[in-house]
């Protein structure tokens, strides 16, 4: 969709977002695993032997300090079992807000992930898909590029990977 940028007033294409169809432990499940649980568009339940995890479908915005457009992900978020279920229980209903805990649920080019960095959901049902924001005071490279900014190229590299490997 080509469009005038009000911030610069150049003529603008929208870069697509980077979006995961599922969780990433969902894509490492054995095939009795993946019987036992359910993905959604925006909701996933992986049921294990010994534990259930609990997913929701939400939005990071990745500020992209020389442009006038940000770098939006489509990214998954484990939630505790209470946390999920009132937000399953509220998905329907347009006044509903709320925040909950959560980890971030997939990896991103880029950067190495040794372990899931922990988030802040914040739901809004009147704007769509809860969004996101990592704790800010969780050492990881991506966690510093979120609250710094990326430069434009990075951006648009990212962008080329994940269209080029689908």
């Amino acid at each position: 969709m080509k469009y005038i940028c009000q911030c610069c007033g150049e003529e603008k294409e929208d870069w697509p977002a980077i979006a995961y169809s599922a969780p990433y432990p969902y894509f490492n499940l054995s095939e009795e695993e993946l019987k036992n649980s359910e993905l959604t568009s925006d909701l996933c339940t992986i049921k294990y032997s010994d534990e259930t995890c609990y997913f929701i479908r939400a939005i990071l915005v990745q500020e992209v300090n020389d442009s006038c457009q940000d770098l939006e992900y489509g990214v998954w978020v484990s939630l505790s079992e209470k946390s999920f279920n009132d937000y399953v229980e509220n998905y329907d209903n347009q006044d509903f807000e709320t925040g909950y805990f959560g980890w971030l649920s997939n990896y991103f080019p880029n950067y190495e992930f040794n372990e899931v960095i922990p988030t802040d959901v914040i739901v809004d049902n009147k704007i769509g898909r809860p969004i996101i924001y990592p704790h800010e005071s969780f050492e990881h490279p991506f966690v510093k590029d979120f609250y710094t900014g990326i430069p434009k190229e990075e951006a648009e590299s990212r962008i080329n990977v994940v269209l080029n490997n689908n």
